[in-house]
């Protein structure tokens, strides 16, 4: 399976929210490159456990519609009459 990757930009936008609120809400100032280690690290030890959930719900939603499918396929169902 391939690792967990985030693009330039995204990581980018990610390191900035990092720096920010570590700013705003611990008064820790960090660099462009500590925010990315950051992210490298929670992505290693989190990210995994978030693809999964998102798996998860991905697959619940597959079985809701494909209930939804066959309880469409069971309303054309036709009944039968039995001529002895």
């Amino acid at each position: 399976m391939k690792d967990l990757e985030l693009d330039k930009d995204v990581r980018s936008r990610l390191a900035d929210q990092i720096r920010r609120y570590l700013d705003d809400e611990l008064e820790v100032e960090i660099g462009n490159m500590d925010a990315e280690f950051l992210i490298d690290f929670l992505s290693g030890s989190l990210g995994a456990h978030f693809y999964n959930l998102g798996l998860k719900d991905a697959l619940a939603l597959f079985s809701r519609k494909a209930e939804d499918v066959a309880d469409e396929v069971y309303a054309l169902e036709r009944k039968v009459e039995d001529r002895r």
